[in-house]
């Protein structure tokens, strides 16, 4: 029999409806599940079972009286520490944050409560979000179900861990460079980072977006409903709109997608991840798509302004912190950041141009295709202790060619399984859209889903407490 944790968020409704299933059971599963697997993964943070059972109950009689929240009612669901809950400290992955409680509910954790949904624990992400990795100052290190001496990713590191060992159905992440679409890829579930401003998010930011981790697309899918609902508190939100979420039938026959192997700048793409995609495209192609190789647009001095601009903002966030709380910052991060103290004002404006080239190269690139597929990471998961594939705070960023231009030209990317290295690694497919197709992207994604055939079981993570080595 399935596990009651491994059930999809579509699932659960039907089931709960019928009665055929609880609310109740299945967050105690989900907590079972947690309590096996999370001395080894370390994936989560303020994991509060007395306030998910009780939640649970309250959905459980909700659904027997025929008055549910909606389709997320008593479905259980992580959040991404970086996304405020209220009454619980907002760490930011960092040792050197003030762990004051949250006031409010940011907006992604009040429409999935509005909706019913079951919030029983946030997720672990390494300082400030800026890694590709699960290294925390603050959190132990989490790791990658697959392999637990390898990362999981991040920035929203717990998030695809838990995903991928089936905490639970969904979970919440954010990216600003590839932090959702990342450690998806590497954890071998599905992330879709919306087109900016689609879900609402306090503070808003250049790049910044929050969007759903999950095993299944349709699950995604869903979240969205909840969601991609309006909130006033993002100034920079795109405007309300009720969009078919869960419409996600279509075949590809006819559409033009450009595959794109390398991204321009940055690690050059290993040749397993190569094979991998280059097998997705013909898995397209048989499906009637036109497949179209590209040349990549993004040039390395693109990439260098990104990290000028956001190095330089993380010097600005962290240089008047008290010397005791900055010693607290990770090394790696600290030596990154203050190579913005020598950034002048002329290097910041030239490094923000370079941004607005990017986004409008890249948009007017996307105009040629309906779609665009891609490798999500030039490599697999690297080593789990190290901040970075190529461990050097002076190319932080390298790895980030392929995820980081969305951001940049606000377009819907997703990042979706669709392959394995010789050791069993997960290889990440993304595939972007316009701006603005979401629906698209969910869809085309959701037709992959189908079309790439039966899949492998979901890891099992074990660590050994009497030879401390780590097993999968």
């Amino acid at each position: 029999m399935t596990n009651l944790a491994d059930l999809s968020a579509t699932e659960l409704a039907p089931a709960f409806a019928s009665g055929a299933l609880s609310p109740v059971d299945v967050i105690a599963a989900v907590l079972a599940r947690v309590d096996a697997h999370d001395g080894a993964l370390c994936a989560t943070y303020a994991c509060d079972p007395d306030q998910a059972r009780d939640a649970a109950h309250a959905s459980e009689a909700r659904w027997r009286r025929g008055i549910p929240l909606g389709p997320l009612d008593g479905v259980p669901v992580t959040i991404k520490e970086m996304i405020a809950t209220k009454g619980v400290p907002v760490p930011m992955g960092t040792a050197a944050m003030d762990l004051t409680p949250a006031p409010d509910d940011a907006p992604v954790s009040a429409r999935l409560r509005e909706s019913g949904a079951v919030i029983f624990a946030k997720t672990t992400a390494p300082d400030y979000g800026m890694l590709s990795s699960g290294l925390s100052s603050f959190h132990p290190l989490t790791r990658n179900p697959w392999d637990l001496t390898r990362t999981p990713g991040g920035s929203s590191s717990g998030a695809g861990a838990a995903a991928a060992a089936g905490y639970g159905p969904l979970h919440v992440g954010t990216d600003i460079g590839g932090s959702i679409r990342l450690p998806a890829g590497w954890c071998g579930v599905f992330g879709l980072k919306p087109s900016n401003g689609r879900v609402p998010i306090d503070p808003p930011y250049l790049g910044r977006v929050a969007g759903p981790m999950t095993r299944t697309v349709a699950d995604a899918a869903l979240m969205m409903t909840a969601i991609s609902r309006p909130d006033p508190r993002d100034f920079m939100s795109l405007p309300p709109a009720d969009l078919p979420w869960m419409d996600l039938e279509r075949d590809v026959a006819g559409l033009r997608i450009g595959l794109m192997l390398d991204a321009g700048a940055g690690t050059p793409t290993e040749p397993a991840v190569r094979a991998a995609v280059e097998a997705a495209a013909r898995v397209f192609e048989a499906g009637g798509a036109v497949i179209e190789p590209v040349a990549p647009w993004l040039t390395p001095a693109m990439l260098d302004g990104f990290d000028t601009f956001f190095r330089t903002r993380f010097w600005a966030v962290t240089r008047e912190l008290p010397h005791e709380r900055y010693d607290l910052i990770l090394p790696y991060i600290r030596q990154w950041v203050e190579g913005g103290a020598q950034a002048s004002g002329l290097d910041v404006y030239q490094a923000y141009q370079q941004l607005a080239a990017i986004h409008e190269t890249g948009v007017r690139f996307s105009q040629r295709f309906d779609y665009v597929v891609s490798p999500v990471a030039p490599m697999a998961a690297f080593a789990a202790h190290l901040p970075g594939p190529n461990n050097d705070p002076q190319r932080p960023f390298d790895h980030i060619a392929f995820t980081m231009p969305a951001n940049m030209t606000q377009q819907p990317a997703a990042s979706i399984d669709c392959g394995q290295t010789a050791d069993g690694l997960p290889i990440g497919l993304q595939i972007t859209g316009r701006r603005f197709d979401d629906i698209g992207v969910l869809r085309v994604s959701h037709w992959y889903e189908q079309a790439r055939g039966p899949w492998r079981d979901w890891p099992t993570p074990v660590w050994s407490c009497t030879t401390g080595v780590v097993e999968a």
